[in-house]
This record gives structure tokens, C-alpha cells and sequence, in this order.
């Protein structure tokens, strides 16, 4: 039985990000008008390497994935994509293919936001670049970030990080609960490690009582004696 397709407003979804919150109805209309939603099973291929980039994707629901496959069959997992966040904009503007795979982690919904309506907006609307330059440079960031993690952090620290970044806030000293829902080995591969360097990781927290882990879930006694391990 094919499954059930929830309809979404696409407008609504827009003006919640960050780069269309200022956006009046109008131009709301006119980017909606170039939005398509793309659903995805849980596994499917959402972009292929080397397919050409003609807008970029906003994630509405699930995850996704995006890496690259070596010759020989290693995959590097560079980024996992959540609800709200965004993905191609850089390519859009420099005209280059993907450089990356994208694949869903779950079942997933996507907007594909075209090129041309990006480029009429920033014709006449200095707020929408700026906030799509902040996106950008943000993302810029976050690969600096990635290299001094990779280059200068041990793997407990970016084990650690993952989780933190990862968890709810904690209320009154309850403990918290992270789902490690990308699976251990795309975790791993996103952290640069391999997943029994992962595994070994989270056992050693479990033994030093600051982590508890029951499959996926992850539970967290107490955040800042986490924070104070790293």
C-alpha cells in the first residue's frame, strides 16, 4: 500500500526559517511558487553526486544524510541534515554539480527551492541576502569547526560533542535522553572515526557512569558532569 503523503503549507514552512522570516506575503507566494516538495523513504536517494544543482533543499521532516563513497566503497559522512536546516546553497550560486550523495535516514520531506526564484529575491530584497549570507557563512563555520575537531580533539571529545549538541535541555537535574537515530555507523563516519572506535567510546562513558545506553538511546544523568569530561 503506498504510503500516505501529508500535505504542508508551504508558505507557513518558509516564513519560520530565518532566511524568509522578513519576507512579506507576497514574495512569500512568489518562492513558493518555485518550491516543490520531494518525498523520501527512509534509504532513497534525495541527490546523486554529480547531479546539477538548480536550487537547494530545505529538510521539513526525517534526516538526511550527505557524503561520498571512496573507489573503494568507504563512505564519509560529511553532514547529517535535520528539520529546519538547509542544504546546496553554495552550489546553487557557483553552478557546480553536488559534490556529495544525500540519502534519507528515514522516511523525509524536503522543499526544493529553485535557482531562478532565490535570484529574483536578491534582485530586489538586501534583508533576504544578508540573511542567506549569514547561512552561508555559518555553514563555513561549522566545516572550521570540523577540522579542529578532527585535527585537535580526541575522540571522547567529539563523541561528547555530538552528544551535547544533540541533547534537550535539562530540567531540575532530570537526566536526558539522546537517540542516536543516524544509526552508530553513520555517527561515526560524520565523526570521523570508525564505529568500534564509536562503540568503545560509549562503553567507556557507560563505565564512568556518565552516559547510560540502551540501543539507540542514549540517557544522560547529569549534562554539566558530561560537559566537564570533554
Amino acid at each position: 500500500m503506498p504510503k500516505r503523503r501529508v500535505p504542508i503549507k508551504t508558505q507557513a514552512f518558509l516564513a519560520n526559517l530565518a532566511m524568509f522570516s522578513e519576507m512579506s506575503r507576497e514574495e512569500l507566494d512568489r518562492v513558493a511558487a518555485a518550491t516543490l516538495p520531494i518525498y523520501a523513504d527512509k534509504g532513497e536517494a534525495v541527490v546523486h553526486c554529480g547531479d546539477p544543482c538548480t536550487g537547494f533543499h530545505v529538510l521539513v521532516y526525517g534526516q538526511v544524510k550527505l557524503g561520498f563513497t571512496s573507489a573503494q566503497g568507504i563512505e564519509k559522512v560529511v553532514e547529517i541534515v535535520r528539520p529546519g536546516e538547509t542544504f546546496g546553497e553554495a552550489l546553487m550560486f557557483l553552478d557546480q554539480p553536488y559534490i556529495v550523495s544525500g540519502h534519507a535516514l528515514s522516511d523525509s520531506l524536503l522543499l526544493h527551492v529553485a535557482k531562478h526564484a532565490v535570484l529574483a529575491e536578491l534582485e530586489h530584497d538586501a534583508g533576504f541576502a544578508r540573511r542567506l549570507l549569514s547561512g552561508l557563512a555559518l555553514r563555513v563555520h561549522g566545516l572550521v569547526r570540523d577540522v579542529e575537531a578532527y585535527t585537535l580533539r580526541s575522540g571522547q571529545e567529539r563523541v561528547i560533542g555530538y552528544l551535547l549538541a544533540d541533547a534537550p535541555a535539562q530540567v531540575n537535574g532530570h537526566p536526558v535522553e539522546v537517540l542516536l537515530a543516524p544509526g552508530k555507523s553513520v555517527i561515526a563516519s560524520r565523526l570521523n572515526m570508525t564505529p568500534e572506535h564509536f562503540s568503545r567510546i560509549l562503553h567507556d562513558l557507560a563505565a564512568e557512569g556518565l552516559i547510560v545506553v540502551n540501543g539507540r538511546s542514549v540517557r544522560i544523568p547529569d549534562l554539566d558532569s558530561l560537559r566537564h569530561a570533554a
